[in-house]
């Protein structure tokens, strides 16, 4: 495999590569296989957030996964974070979907659309009027940059959300998760990882409220979970997943109880019997890194103690090592990223044992087809 995929605390020298290959059932999808196409932001969408034809070429060219997640896709004008992202809160957002959905299903393929809100992680620059992006709290510090249409611009201040206003947030997901159906897509995953707004309110370093989504885990829980119970009304549980990402440590997520939160979060998303619950590894962490976490050694293994539906475990998997957390049992699925942005045809790749190719790191985020849909299938390297 290549090198900037290294052996890690998952590789096991005598994984059954062919469990890669076995068909399985989730929720009321039923998979050809267990490789994955994790959510990727790529920035192609236009200023306008609708997705377009070239959109629809690079996922139906990328349809032999067992299932695609979208890239993360945004519930609302106010929910933006990025530049040129997609969303899916209008007509003509709904009708660029299609296109997309139509390719993947045409080419025997399933996809899932990922509910987006960056809640703090965001600009005023990607806002509507101007506004400061709203989170859990105010004046909480933050590092970096966001990306804007004009270029990285530094992080500004946070509106706290009022009490009142998180009902209009939860209406907001109510209504992505229809449109998303409207679109065609096979069902929806609501992201509650990487530092965005769900999980800012998990967060006791981030979420500082002494509402009913503050203070105690059960109330900075208490978001994500009247967001599933919310969308549980427009899809069926078994067309629904969640992801999640403990220790996971991106855009300054931090707090003192992170093994006691997620204990309770699982046993919580456990019992709404979900298709999958997606899960985020830190596997670019080394052993020092994840000690000064506080992180287990593998996040999968510790949230399998709570939780007993399917997995779906990602971060910088190869082949031998997504073989090796299906054997152990900690997950049911694994998904690939950077594999699959330069390796359209990943999995007919990794069945023929077939060299992989890397993808270049300029093109991942904005701009046209180069990096985009021109990689190479297997078929066409061996003409």
């Amino acid at each position: 495999m290549p090198s900037e995929f290294p052996p890690d605390h998952r590789l096991n020298d005598h994984a059954d590569m062919s469990l890669l290959f076995e068909p399985i059932k989730v929720g009321a999808l039923s998979l050809p296989h267990r490789i994955v196409m994790a959510p990727l932001t790529r920035s192609r969408a236009g200023s306008e957030r609708v997705p377009n034809d070239m959109m629809a070429r690079y996922y139906g060219q990328r349809s032999g996964a067992a299932m695609i997640i979208s890239e993360a896709t945004i519930i609302s004008l106010t929910a933006a974070g990025y530049a040129w992202t997609p969303g899916i809160y209008n007509g003509q957002q709904v009708e660029g979907w299609k296109k997309i959905t139509k390719a993947v299903h045409g080419k025997g393929g399933r996809i899932i659309c990922q509910l987006w809100h960056c809640g703090r992680v965001s600009h005023p620059d990607l806002l509507p009027g101007g506004v400061l992006p709203v989170g859990p709290s105010a004046n909480v510090p933050r590092k970096g940059q966001a990306f804007t249409e004009t270029g990285f611009k530094d992080f500004e201040g946070t509106r706290a959300l009022k009490t009142a206003e998180i009902k209009d947030i939860i209406a907001d997901y109510v209504q992505a998760a229809k449109n998303a159906k409207e679109a065609g897509f096979d069902g929806i995953e609501v992201h509650g990882a990487n530092g965005y707004l769900l999980e800012q309110f998990l967060y006791n370093g981030v979420n500082e409220r002494t509402d009913e989504y503050g203070g105690s885990i059960e109330n900075r829980a208490r978001l994500m979970l009247e967001v599933l119970d919310a969308v549980l009304e427009v899809w069926p549980a078994d067309r629904v997943g969640v992801r999640i990402s403990p220790w996971g440590g991106s855009n300054d997520m931090y707090g003192s109880d992170i093994e006691q939160t997620y204990e309770y979060l699982a046993q919580k998303l456990d019992d709404l019997d979900l298709a999958y619950l997606s899960l985020v590894e830190r596997s670019w962490a080394s052993a020092q890194e994840r000690e000064a976490a506080d992180a287990p050694p593998s996040i999968t293994a510790f949230i399998r103690q709570f939780y007993e539906g399917a997995i779906l475990s990602a971060g910088g998997f190869g082949a031998e090592s997504a073989a090796s957390i299906l054997q152990a049992g900690d997950a049911q699925l694994v998904a690939f990223g950077k594999l699959y942005i330069s390796n359209p045809d990943l999995p007919e790749r990794l069945r023929a044992g077939y060299e992989l190719a890397m993808a270049d790191p300029s093109t991942f985020y904005g701009g046209d087809e180069k990096g985009y849909t021109d990689y190479v299938f297997m078929s066409e390297a061996a003409e």
